[in-house]
């Protein structure tokens, strides 16, 4: 296992350099970070080819890419076009998103892959058709349309009708409240009070995802237990006087998860990169406000570590459904 996993990441190097190239052309080609600049009157050529010079504008493509190749390698991506350290606020940003992400995943894995199995064992029950319907609709919504619903129904009108529109139980803005812990509100700093505040405003971002994300995993669990249960070995199991629960949790299930660990993995690591229309609803401030902000304000350091960040977590998922699949089948050979 442990060999395996060095190939993988050794194989992941020249992947993510690739990578790497590519987010660097399409960031060289999002537009003119100081267009701004050069369209204001009475600026001096000079003022303009400091700000040049300090972006490293002046220098051809190549040139750029690997003295950012260079310093990225250190952990160093320079700064936003406000220099401001990129890295600090894109780890603030990681840290916003884990926080809403981690949770929301883990709870859709959990009903999404608990109702396809069971829908795959009663196949055509009323729970079968029932669930079907449910995950398609709720698959076939649009994020922003669910936001914006739950937003309505949840914050606006819960709020009001237990009299808390002053101070709403469910808030629907921000990932904390502002000044929340200071020195004037020691009363805030402590775990509980810390805790309550960041669930009242995480409990509709991560609602929504949940929402969206559990139905697709419903599907595919279904589908590939679907698939397992017709497959000749499970028909052997159960000929050599298997109990069926042995059947299905034993032999069906275990097969049905590499399909689904799949899934999850690219997923979760694409959510790594932000939820950007939940995060945009609910105006949290995690890596899809990140990667919105650095395309409308054209900062070219800022989107460049926003691809990184984002490429390194969905290879990492990518290594980690593989162990998955050695795990849950051993047929697959490893060294």
């Amino acid at each position: 296992m442990i060999s395996f996993i060095i190939r993988r990441v050794l194989v992941s190097i020249p992947l993510l350099f690739l990578a790497s190239i590519v987010a660097f052309i399409l960031v060289v080609n999002t537009g003119d970070p100081i267009e701004d600049l050069r369209t204001k009157p009475n600026v001096p050529k000079a003022t303009i080819a400091l700000r040049e010079h300090e972006l490293g504008l002046d220098k051809p493509v190549v040139e750029r890419y690997v003295s950012w190749l260079g310093k990225a390698v250190h952990g160093d991506f320079g700064k936003t076009i406000k220099n401001q350290p990129v890295w600090a606020q894109v780890r603030r940003s990681l840290g916003v998103t884990l926080r809403l992400v981690l949770f929301a995943e883990i709870v859709s894995v959990l009903i999404g892959v608990m109702i396809g199995v069971v829908s795959a064992v009663k196949q055509y029950s009323w729970f079968d058709y029932g669930a079907t319907t449910g995950a398609f609709l709720l698959y076939s919504l649009p994020v922003l349309a669910v936001g914006s619903f739950l937003k309505f129904i949840l914050a606006i009108r819960l709020n009001r009708w237990i009299g808390r529109g002053d101070d709403p139980l469910i808030k629907t803005i921000g990932e904390g409240t502002a000044n929340f812990c200071t020195a004037s509100k020691p009363y805030n700093c402590g775990f509980i009070p810390s805790v309550t505040d960041f669930l009242s405003h995480a409990f509709l971002p991560m609602l929504t995802l949940v929402l969206i994300t559990f139905a697709g995993y419903a599907r595919f669990s279904r589908a590939a237990m679907l698939e397992t249960l017709n497959a000749d070995y499970v028909r052997t199991a159960r000929a050599k006087g298997l109990s069926e629960r042995r059947v299905i949790m034993k032999h069906a299930f275990r097969t049905a998860l590499m399909t689904v660990a799949t899934v999850i993995s690219l997923d979760f690591g694409a959510l790594i990169g932000g939820a950007i229309l939940t995060e945009t609803i609910f105006e949290w401030h995690g890596m899809g406000r990140v990667l919105v902000e650095s395309i409308n304000k054209i900062d070219p350091n800022l989107l460049l570590c926003w691809f990184f960040v984002t490429a390194v977590a969905v290879i990492a998922f990518n290594l980690i459904a593989d162990i998955i699949y050695a795990v849950l089948d051993p047929r697959i050979r490893l060294d």
